[in-house]
């Protein structure tokens, strides 16, 4: 570990699992206070199609996790569909810590479903988390990361928010996932004209994304079985290396996480930061249209 992060506080939204606990824990493992929040304290339900479905993992655990190897944590509930807790979660961050360097916007809600079919109530869930949430939230933390004269913003994206390779595949026609697309898309558009905006303040914006996808709890019913996957660590890497450069340097970029680690030669450690990785070539499954250095 290098201490790449030590004495600064990383806020990561949705880290109760998946790819928010790995992004906290590998934030963790360089130095940072992390923040780690999830809806409750309590294992979380999630409700696709009607259905209540309930998921592992917790804040606790997370926190667990980050202490066992060396870390340090906290932790705060907050429903992110809840305007009020939304709009107070940055304050509260402050409040606690002292101060906010790094937010991470992970936390989301997928509910595929072609559009035909597609209810209001996923539309508008689907908006919320992946257009107006990181709105707010950074909206929030920019006062506070200018008065500390630097911050870091990461949104995480995907790869279905690019334009689908022709002739489309049978996922592109059945997934469902157009909505859940159209705003990722959105997210990435948001954070390059949000990097512009605040390059002069210090304050670098970046998204990233799994190159083809990361079977997460909270995915993981969504991805076909045959569908390519990856190894998180080379997504947590790869918002790390976005956490700590002056914007100067680093901003504005939509990178996703195999592409990324394998064009910019970036070492990819364990979560724990005591182990190096071996290298791990993009698929040539993978969408012609991503840019190897980021967009």
């Amino acid at each position: 570990m290098s201490g790449l992060l030590t004495g600064k506080t990383a806020l990561v939204t949705g880290s109760s699992r998946g790819i928010g606990r790995a992004v906290a824990q590998r934030l963790a493992a360089e130095g940072a206070t992390v923040v780690v929040t999830a809806r409750s304290y309590q294992p979380s339900v999630s409700l696709r199609a009607g259905r209540a479905e309930a998921l592992p993992g917790t804040i606790g655990e997370t926190i667990k996790l980050i202490e066992a190897a060396g870390g340090t944590a906290i932790g705060l509930a907050a429903d992110l569909e809840d305007a009020e807790q939304r709009s107070a979660l940055i304050a509260k961050v402050v409040e606690q810590t002292g101060r906010l360097d790094i937010l991470v916007n992970n936390a989301g809600y997928a509910d595929y479903s072609v559009i035909e079919d597609m209810s209001p109530e996923t539309f508008e869930r689907t908006v919320e988390h992946y257009v107006r949430t990181p709105f707010v939230l950074t909206q929030n933390a920019i006062p506070h990361m200018r008065s500390q004269g630097a911050g870091w913003i990461v949104n995480i994206g995907s790869v279905t928010g690019l334009a689908p390779a022709r002739p489309y595949r049978e996922y592109n026609k059945t997934s469902g996932d157009v909505i859940y697309a159209a705003m990722k898309a959105a997210l990435h558009r948001f954070t390059q004209g949000i990097a512009a905006e605040l390059v002069d303040s210090n304050i670098a914006v970046n998204v990233v994304g799994p190159s083809s996808a990361v079977r997460t709890p909270g995915a993981a019913s969504l991805i076909p079985d045959a569908f390519p996957t990856e190894p998180v660590e080379y997504l947590a890497e790869t918002v790390l290396a976005m956490c700590h450069r002056p914007a100067a340097e680093r901003t504005g970029l939509v990178a996703f996480s195999l592409h990324y680690p394998w064009s910019q030669q970036l070492p990819v450690h364990s979560l724990d930061g005591a182990t190096v990785l071996p290298p791990l070539e993009p698929p040539a499954t993978a969408n012609p249209n991503i840019l190897p250095a980021g967009l």
